[in-house]
């Protein structure tokens, strides 16, 4: 089940006179991840390379910042991968220490340093959620009102009108079974509306 992060960890690492100073956050799309790395290179002027990885859908990320190809970015991005995280961004920040660390080299600090920061964030899973719209006759309302509690769904908004309209959301997995309980106790008198219906109108 992927995971995000609920904060921003630190985390710093020297080896061989080298200093990298990973950073793990919650982001969510490349344009905010691009800002935040513009950020940190005008925060660390003196530092050889701010080289980050994003996973956040479609937009996913690696980008070396100058270290030799695949040394840095890709690493990195893979211990997020390895982690079935989403919706995170891991920067590094290195300042050289005038020794060469050699390919292998740089994978590891790449990777130690986002990994040992990972192991200091709080992580939660990310539940898939679906927004449901229906109506239903004043005389309804109670009962859709009980289903809608006793299936845990967050009421977001209730219209009345003449008749009462429901929005609520819950996990996309039970979303289904609760439509059909709704269906069954309404005996057809509670009518269904699309989330996007609504956002058209």
């Amino acid at each position: 089940m992927p995971q995000t992060i609920l904060t921003a960890v630190h985390h710093e690492l020297l080896i061989k006179k080298s200093r990298f100073i990973a950073c793990v956050q919650p982001m969510t799309d490349r344009a905010a991840a691009q800002k935040i790395v513009a950020e940190l290179k005008a925060q660390h002027p003196g530092a050889a390379h701010v080289c980050w990885s994003l996973l956040a859908g479609g937009q996913s990320a690696a980008v070396d910042d100058g270290e030799p190809s695949g040394t840095a970015g890709r690493p990195m991005l893979d211990v997020l991968r390895h982690q079935d995280l989403e919706g995170v961004l891991a920067t590094v920040v290195r300042y050289f220490g005038g020794v060469k660390l050699g390919a292998g080299g740089l994978v590891r600090a790449y990777t130690d340093s986002v990994a040992q920061a990972l192991l200091k964030t709080e992580k939660i899973a990310i539940i898939k959620q679906r927004l449901l719209i229906c109506s239903a006759p004043y005389a309804m309302e109670g009962l859709v009102r009980r289903e809608i509690e006793m299936a845990g769904a967050a009421l977001d908004n209730v219209q009345h009108t003449d008749h009462v309209q429901f929005e609520f959301s819950l996990p996309d997995s039970t979303a289904d079974a609760l439509i059909i309980r709704l269906n069954e106790a309404g005996h057809g008198r509670i009518i269904w509306a699309a989330p996007d219906d609504e956002e058209a109108s």
